[in-house]
């Protein structure tokens, strides 16, 4: 609407106004940041930026974010790990996912996390590295399962800008923005990553058990998410069908 300039934000939570922004936050649909960063210039990247700027929504920045699992029982790895666990999974889509593998699923916003896994109200919890580290959780986590290496928890958070102001700025602005997007864009994911060693350095030394997902335990994830979340966005229209075929692609 104009109201905002810009903003930094996780696309996925605006997927309840349109739903096609929930790929933003599909679970295991991107696995590293290669893959990532491949989405701006694939068929995609250029879909889903036509999706936000028929809502009057630039992309300046593609930004993404790897994700964990901080546990206060067992470690959380492969999908048979999460059954009969309560998990915050983060999104509509996740928590398909958690309960396709068994889990009981819990929603709450990432700044619950701590009171909610203190008290026992979740025994695991999936959020960005950046969240795990920002929340302390490695205070009550007894494991860890990082994002370093691979994922199935890659969120979408762009730096966003209102296309009404964008496009009332003389050409030579706009390319500057444009040019300072991309750059950001550099910084965005080398901090990402940079986040993804630190948040098992810090469990690491608080004495939680620290483990990576193999090629084989993503491999047991994709399939579930494919059959459960995938499947529902999907369902939700030829466009999020569309998205999800393109995506899958890169």
């Amino acid at each position: 609407k104009g109201a905002l300039d810009l903003s930094l934000y996780p696309i996925s939570y605006a997927g309840g106004e349109v739903k096609e922004l929930n790929i933003g936050l599909m679970p295991a649909l991107v696995s590293s940041y290669d893959q990532a960063v491949r989405w701006k210039k694939a068929a995609i990247g250029q879909a889903f930026t036509k999706i936000l700027e028929e809502k009057g929504v630039v992309i300046v920045a593609w930004v993404w974010q790897a994700g964990g699992i901080a546990s206060r029982t067992g470690a959380v790895v492969n999908p048979a790990d999460a059954a009969g666990l309560k998990i915050r999974g983060g999104s509509r889509e996740m928590d398909l996912m958690l309960k396709e593998a068994g889990a009981a699923v819990v929603t709450m916003p990432s700044n619950e996390l701590y009171i909610a896994m203190q008290t026992g109200a979740v025994d695991a919890a999936m959020t960005s590295s950046t969240s795990l580290i920002s929340f302390r959780l490695e205070e009550l986590a007894k494991n860890l399962t990082t994002g370093r290496d691979r994922a199935f928890w890659f969120m979408l958070e762009p730096l966003i800008m209102s296309k009404a102001i964008f496009d009332a700025l003389p050409q030579n602005q706009r390319d500057a923005i444009m040019k300072a997007g991309e750059e950001a864009e550099t910084f965005g994911q080398e901090q990402a990553k940079k986040d993804d060693a630190a948040v098992a350095e810090i469990f690491g030394k608080a004495g939680a058990g620290i483990h990576d997902i193999d090629s084989a335990a993503l491999e047991k994830w994709k399939a579930i998410a494919a059959a459960s979340a995938w499947k529902d966005y999907a369902d939700k229209g030829e466009s999020c069908a569309e998205l999800l075929k393109l995506a899958e692609a890169v």
